[in-house]
C-alpha cells in the first residue's frame, strides 16, 4: 500500500483543520503523510498505531501529537462498545501557525516547544489525556472562535506533559521535495511490506529510481538515519508490540519480524530497549 500525501479537510473561516471520523467497520491500514502536525484522540478503538518505525498499541482514550511529514497510520482491532463506532478526533496544523503563536504572544511559547518535541511522534500520558478529552470533545461541538481557544487551551496543557513518551526514532524533514517525497514514499512502502521477509538495498535503489548511493544519501538525508538502523527498529518495535499484548514465544516473535537467529534478535533487541526480550515482557505482566 502506498503512503499517499493526504489532503485535509478545509474548515471555512479557519486557520486550521479538524474531523470527527467515526468508522463502524474499524480504522483501516492507511499510511500516509502530509506537512501539518496532527493531534489524534481515539476513542472506542483498540489496535496499533504506526508512526514513522514506531509499533505500538493503542486503546480508548489514546492522544497522540504526529509531527510535519512524518508517515504514519491505525490499524484497529476491536472496540469495547461494539454498539458504538471507532471514534478519532482529529486536529491539524502547521508548523508556522504554532511559531505565529508563539511570536505574537509569549505566553503561548510553550506551543513550539511542544512541536519541537513531537516532530517524531508523542505519545501523551493518560493524566494528560484525561485533562485534555473533555476539551477536545467539546471543542468537535464549539464555534469557530471558541474552536480555537480550546485547541490552544488543549495544547497548553500537553506542553506541560512530563511523561510524554517519543515514539519514532528518527524525524522527517520538515520541507520536502515533492519528486524526492515520491521516491522516500515508494520505499517506505516496501520497507513496512516486507521488513520482515527481508530487505534489499539493490531492490530499493530500483524502487527509488537512483544508485545505491543516491538511495543512502536521500534516504538518510530525509530519514535522518540509514535504512538497516530504520528497518532494524521497525523490526523491534513490532516485537515489542508483540511481546507486550500476547503469547506468543520469543522465537516465535523473532523470526516473524524477521530474525532468523535468535540471539541476534536478543543481541539487538537489547541494545535498542536496554534489556531482554523476557524482561520487557515481564513488564505487561500482572
Amino acid at each position: 500500500m502506498r503512503p499517499f500525501l493526504e489532503k485535509l479537510p478545509v474548515v471555512p473561516g479557519a486557520s486550521w483543520s479538524m474531523l470527527n471520523r467515526r468508522l463502524e467497520d474499524g480504522i483501516p491500514f492507511q499510511w500516509h503523510h502530509h506537512p501539518e502536525y496532527e493531534l489524534t484522540l481515539t476513542l472506542n478503538s483498540e489496535g496499533q498505531r504506526f508512526i514513522g518505525d514506531h509499533v505500538g498499541e493503542y486503546r480508548d482514550g489514546d492522544l497522540v501529537l504526529v509531527g510535519a511529514n512524518l508517515p504514519h497510520t491505525w490499524a484497529s482491532r476491536a472496540r469495547p462498545d461494539p454498539a458504538e463506532p471507532h471514534i478519532a478526533l482529529v486536529m491539524w496544523f502547521h508548523h508556522q501557525w504554532a511559531e505565529t503563536l508563539g511570536e505574537g504572544f509569549a505566553e503561548l511559547r510553550p506551543i513550539a516547544g511542544l512541536l519541537a518535541r513531537a516532530e517524531a511522534g508523542l505519545s501523551f500520558s493518560p493524566q494528560a489525556s484525561m485533562r485534555a478529552r473533555p476539551m477536545i470533545e467539546a471543542l468537535f461541538e464549539a464555534d469557530l472562535a471558541e474552536r480555537f481557544l480550546t485547541l490552544i487551551r488543549v495544547l497548553l496543557v500537553l506542553a506541560e506533559d512530563g511523561e510524554a513518551t517519543p515514539l519514532a526514532s528518527t524525524v522527517a524533514a520538515r520541507y520536502l521535495d515533492r519528486a524526492d517525497r515520491e521516491r522516500i514514499d515508494r520505499v517506505l512502502v516496501h520497507i513496512h511490506t516486507h521488513y520482515a521477509t527481508g530487505i534489499v538495498n539493490a531492490d530499493l535503489a530500483g524502487i527509488a529510481a537512483l544508485s545505491a548511493s543516491g538511495l543512502h544519501r536521500l534516504f538518510r538525508r530525509h530519514m535522518r538515519t540509514s535504512i538497516s538502523d530504520y528497518v532494524k527498529r521497525l523490526r523491534i518495535g513490532e516485537a515489542c508490540a508483540r511481546l507486550s499484548s500476547g503469547d506468543q514465544p520469543i522465537g516465535y516473535v523473532a523470526e516473524a519480524v524477521g530474525y532468523r537467529a535468535l540471539a541476534n534478535f536478543n543481541r539487538q533487541f537489547k541494545a535498542l530497549r536496554g534489556m531482554t526480550p523476557r524482561a520487557y515482557r515481564a513488564l505487561f505482566r500482572g
